[in-house]
């Protein structure tokens, strides 16, 4: 039986869902996207088992907020000395998402045959991506109180599943299981976690048997089912030994937050000769968004109108990367 259970999932797939183990301390997020998921990468053709990894990475970002009461963005970051020598997932407070990855084709193995819809990011090919001495970095700006957080653990594991959890372990403290998944078309994840709670010797026998379950449950889950099922229906199917309650969803979107301050502020970083000098070479200086592919240009005005005496960001150009966004300066 699954009762107190929402059956009205938000349209269209993009929704992030949490529920619990009634009356245990044991709880868990779900995340589906479609539409975003194909928006993210709208402005980029990735290799499949990169685009695997970026889809588990932006499910991975968006449940880490999930389990987070804040206001502000949520930074994930995957560096190492693999193919994808750089991985950055971003999520907000309300679930927009953008996210990239830096990559070394050449450093890529042909992916088998059917590699567009079937999953293929192996043991030995995420090991290829994230190389050897990889780190995973976890970064929460929560805008309301100023407050910056940063967690860094190893890449240590075979599947990024397994290193969210560690970092999880690391960091959290928290017993925490992780399926990640992602295709063309849906990347999906799902959490459980195991909250402190118990009073006394058996709520706390009871509380672990509840986890056990949980964990059996998670691990039950196929990639299939993972991307494509309801998930009242996987949750029945996978977790139905236990009464649990879902509770309404929240929508995720993707949105690239482009900003022209911080463009303006970056080229004054830069100083005003490199720029003048990048201006006399090209005529122009454009600033390319990595997240979005949008682009901001300064003519030879734009940019003395930047150094001028007095002058505000923001005041030139025409469209432009968001507040930390890795870019290109042409």
């Amino acid at each position: 039986m699954l009762p107190d259970i929402t059956l009205s999932p938000l349209p269209g797939g993009d929704v992030v869902r949490r529920f619990i183990v009634e009356n245990r301390p044991v709880r868990g997020h779900f995340v589906r996207m479609d539409a975003a998921w194909r928006a993210l990468r709208e402005h980029r053709d990735y290799p499949a088992p990169v685009r695997e990894l970026l889809g588990q990475a932006v499910s991975a970002s968006v449940l880490l907020a999930a389990t987070l009461k804040f206001r502000g963005t949520l930074t994930l970051q995957l560096q190492g000395s693999g193919a994808a020598r750089l991985l950055v997932s971003q999520c907000t407070h309300d679930f927009s998402v953008r996210a990239l990855v830096r990559v070394d084709e050449d450093r890529l193995a042909e992916p088998p045959a059917g590699a567009g819809t079937t999953p293929i990011l192996t043991p030995a090919m995420f090991r290829r991506l994230v190389g050897e001495d990889g780190r995973l970095i976890v970064t929460v700006e929560a805008a309301e109180r100023e407050v910056r957080y940063q967690g860094i653990v190893p890449l240590a594991g075979s599947s990024f599943d397994e290193c969210l959890e560690g970092y999880f372990a690391s960091s959290e403290q928290l017993p925490t299981r992780v399926r990640l998944a992602a295709d063309e078309t849906h990347a999906a994840g799902l959490l459980i976690q195991q909250l402190p709670g118990s009073r006394s010797s058996l709520e706390d026998a009871e509380a672990q048997s509840a986890w056990r379950d949980a964990q059996h449950g998670i691990r039950s889950v196929g990639l299939g089912e993972l991307l494509g099922s309801p998930l009242e229906r996987m949750l029945l199917r996978n977790f139905g030994q236990r009464d649990l309650r879902l509770f309404a969803g929240s929508p995720v979107r993707f949105e690239c937050r482009c900003d022209p301050d911080r463009v303006a502020s970056l080229l004054r970083a830069l100083g005003a000769d490199e720029v003048r000098e990048e201006l006399a070479e090209q005529g122009t200086v454009t600033v390319t968004c990595d997240f979005c592919n949008r682009t901001y240009r300064f003519d030879a005005v734009d940019v003395e109108e930047l150094f001028a005496p007095g002058s505000t960001p923001g005041t030139s150009g025409t469209s432009g990367p968001a507040p930390g966004a890795p870019h290109s300066v042409h």
